[in-house]
């Protein structure tokens, strides 16, 4: 009878136990932003340059619950308290499943303060019968719509490429065309939503670097299992900074969630990059 006891208390234990990480993980863990802070020194970047702060996020996953509004908001709050001099989004606005809303997407958006404004790209959950909706929401937010484009900031002598490739899961990536656009000489640096990109994206030796997001950096990072769970074209860079043949990347871990509504050691991103002049 006494070890029945001890095996029922010790049962007891692990079950509060787990319901505890459990409710930390949907209550309190997707709700609690982080700003990454990096310096990025390259040759690549013009003096010009030097000091020059974007800010990058990612996978909103609006979907229609007041919660993912809510870090939106945040999110969009703590970015303008950051100033950067650029803002990136790299894609998934919304759930697949979430007919998007273009009022919150356009109010949203359209509070974001950059001097070189705001650049986009597409991700997965963002086709079907969203993508339209949310162009048109960003567009009505006076955002720029990257996918399959380029965009060339100068600053004085000095100029910066950024180019952008739509989903490359959804069978949307345009490689070409961006290269058809791309000048043959100055800094490139890529959004692509997909990480594994990458290996695409460096094997050409022409951009310096690439920031991306949709892997929510793992969302429930359980060593061992994670990988069983992370997306199609997600699967070798899961979050943070990588060196891809010679071309940087980075994975930001993403503000929203997908399928469950938890995070466990991934918290909900921000970074902000700066750009350091390397003199040789």
């Amino acid at each position: 009878m006494k070890f029945a006891r001890q095996l029922f208390n010790a049962a007891a234990l692990v079950g509060l136990g787990a319901a505890g990480v459990l409710g930390y993980a949907y209550r309190f863990a997707p709700m609690r932003i982080q700003i990454t802070r990096e310096t990025f020194w390259h040759r690549n970047i013009p003096r010009e340059f030097h000091g020059y702060k974007i800010a990058q996020f990612s996978d909103i996953h609006l979907d229609g619950t007041a919660r993912s509004l809510l870090r939106l908001a945040e999110a969009v709050d703590r970015i303008n308290a950051e100033q950067p001099d650029l803002i990136v989004f790299t894609g998934d606005f919304v759930t697949l499943r979430y007919h998007t809303q273009v009022d919150d997407l356009r109010t949203h958006f359209a509070r974001l303060r950059a001097p070189d404004g705001v650049l986009t790209i597409l991700g997965n959950h963002d086709h079907r019968q969203n993508r339209l909706l949310t162009l048109r929401a960003l567009q009505e937010a006076g955002v720029t719509d990257l996918n399959n484009r380029v965009v060339t900031l100068q600053r004085g002598e000095g100029v910066l490429h950024i180019a952008g490739v739509d989903s490359v899961s959804r069978q949307r990536a345009r490689l070409d065309q961006v290269l058809a656009a791309l000048p043959p000489t100055g800094m490139a640096l890529l959004l692509a939503h997909e990480p594994d990109f990458a290996d695409i994206a460096a094997a050409l030796d022409r951009f310096t670097l690439q920031l991306s997001g949709h892997t929510h950096g793992g969302q429930i990072d359980i060593p061992r299992l994670v990988e069983g769970v992370l997306p199609d074209y997600g699967r070798r860079y899961k979050r943070g900074i990588y060196n891809v043949r010679g071309m940087w990347l980075y994975v930001n871990r993403g503000i929203g969630t997908t399928g469950l509504p938890l995070r466990w050691r991934s918290a909900p991103e921000i970074t902000v990059l700066t750009l350091g002049f390397l003199h040789l």
